[in-house]
């Protein structure tokens, strides 16, 4: 077995290990009787009424999809980032022109009012 895999099961043993460890003390050392307020229905920021296939406001979905669009950036990025000193000028200015396009984007749903909540 090669050096590189016993580093990437040392990572894993540890990372797997540091969760168990803090899952474990959340739960030994957490509040196990919470007060009305905190076991009551939540979702969306308002409390539900009615039924539940009433619809309600579209732009949930829309900061949903943008959070999702701008969380999938950081995905793209940290790769060109690690091997940054390594890739050619061409990928350097494709990484660019991505996020101008990502950043027309993000003004045109600023402009057209998309990022407000009502």
């Amino acid at each position: 077995m090669s050096i590189e895999f016993v580093n990437i099961f040392l990572l894993i043993l540890f990372s797997v290990t540091l969760s168990t460890i803090i899952s474990g003390a959340s739960y030994i050392v957490g509040n196990k009787q919470p007060d009305s307020e905190k076991v009551s229905v939540y979702e969306c920021g308002f409390d539900p009424f009615g039924s539940s296939r009433v619809p309600f406001s579209v732009k949930f979905f829309l900061v949903g999809i943008l959070f999702l669009i701008f969380d999938l950036e950081i995905s793209f990025l940290f790769p060109w980032c690690v091997v940054y000193n390594q890739i050619s000028l061409f990928g350097f200015w494709v990484v660019y022109l991505f996020l101008i396009i990502l950043t027309i984007g993000l003004v045109y749903e600023w402009a057209k009012g998309g990022l407000e909540w009502e």
